[in-house]
Formats: structure tokens, C-alpha cells, sequence
């Protein structure tokens, strides 16, 4: 019988991950995501980075505003996994290489974070951890939001792919019958994680129903 202590301590191994929000619509799908990666015991810490645009999105579809107290404000109490960051702070942890990251989620992420991120401008903590991720070969989610794509779009979308990125568009299933919009999301979320093999207890799965 083969040994799989090995398998056993990777699946046990605690997570550090980054998650960005940008400007694009959609602030419901990282308010859940932060949620479920604060009650998560697998997640040990998460670096948060929200854009200033996000943060206005932010206030205006949750009625969650200001920079300040930003993830007690979201999960209705202080954390001490998450560590909020500015995303002018070119300088935090999650811009080196050097630090251990398992990955990192942009959700929702915007054409124009896109565009940075594929493109290797690092103009913003956001797109320079992103940058960070792609160089290292660390997992990089981008939850693209928007509608229709046009040729530039798709072009960087193509451009972060080859360099390494997960193209994830923000698209909730119906399939599972969701009665409100943040079921929608949390579905959404729980797809997400369990891309990067974090499957949450509880999330839908699929069965076909061979009597129809």
C-alpha cells in the first residue's frame, strides 16, 4: 500500500491568499467571498486590497462606505485573519515576490484592472500583486465583469490567460434555483474556491436526473 501522508498534509495545508476588488459592478460576490474566506479554517490569512473605485461601487450597491474599519464594516465584526491594505501601498507584503502567497483572486475585476494586470503596467498594489502571482506561477483568478467584451477586452483577456491567469467572468448559475441575489453570489464564490480547492460545505453540485 502506498504512503499518502504526503497527499494528507497538502490537503490539511493552510492557505494565504490575496483577494483584490476593483470598480466593476458586482460588490455583492466580494462581500461573500471575504465571508466565506474569514470563516474558513483552511484560510489562515487573507491580504485584502480594494480600489478606490471599489470602494465607491462598494458604497453604492451595499451601502457599505468609507475606507476606513472597511472589513468590520463587511463582516460585521473586527478579524484578525484579514489584513486590510491601501492600494496605493506599493509596499505592502503581497508586492514581493518574496512573500508567501498561495494565490490571489480579483473579484469583481474590472477591463481596466484587466488591462493592467495583462499588460504588466503594476500601477496599483492590485495589479502589482497580480503581476507578483504571474511571475511566481502562483494562481491568479481574474473574475472579469462586463458586458459586451469588445476586441480590446478579449485581447487582454487572451494576454493574462497566456501569462498564466484563470479567466473566471462573473457569471451566477440559475440551475439551482436561487431565490435572492445573494445566493446567486455565494454560488458564484463557492465555484471560485473550489477552483483553487477550497470546496466549501453545503455549495450545489450537479446531479442529472436520468427520469426526465
Amino acid at each position: 500500500m502506498g504512503d499518502n501522508r504526503e497527499g494528507m498534509n497538502e490537503a490539511i495545508k493552510l492557505r494565504n491568499l490575496t483577494l483584490g476588488i476593483t470598480g466593476a459592478s458586482g460588490a455583492i460576490f466580494a462581500v461573500e467571498m471575504l465571508k466565506m474566506l474569514e470563516t474558513d479554517e483552511r484560510v489562515s490569512k487573507v491580504n485584502l486590497v480594494a480600489s478606490d473605485s471599489a470602494l465607491r461601487v462598494m458604497a453604492e450597491e451595499m451601502a457599505i462606505g468609507g475606507r476606513n474599519g472597511l472589513v468590520e464594516k463587511i463582516l460585521g465584526q473586527p478579524s484578525v485573519k484579514i489584513q486590510h491594505h491601501v492600494d496605493a501601498n506599493i509596499g505592502a507584503n503581497i508586492a514581493s515576490g518574496s512573500y508567501p502567497s498561495d494565490g490571489m483572486v480579483v473579484l469583481p475585476c474590472s477591463m481596466g484592472t484587466l488591462a493592467g494586470i495583462a499588460n504588466g503596467m503594476a500601477q496599483s498594489l492590485i495589479e502589482r500583486a497580480a503581476d507578483v502571482c504571474l511571475k511566481e506561477r502562483r494562481p491568479l483568478i481574474l473574475c472579469v465583469r462586463e458586458t459586451p467584451f469588445n476586441r480590446i477586452h478579449l485581447r487582454n483577456m487572451q494576454l493574462a490567460a497566456d501569462a498564466g491567469a484563470t479567466i473566471f467572468p462573473v457569471m451566477p448559475t440559475l440551475y439551482n434555483k436561487p431565490q435572492t441575489t445573494q445566493e446567486m453570489a455565494a454560488q458564484f464564490v463557492q465555484r471560485v474556491l473550489a477552483h483553487i480547492g477550497l470546496e466549501q460545505a453545503g455549495a450545489y453540485q450537479w446531479q442529472s436526473d436520468e427520469a426526465l
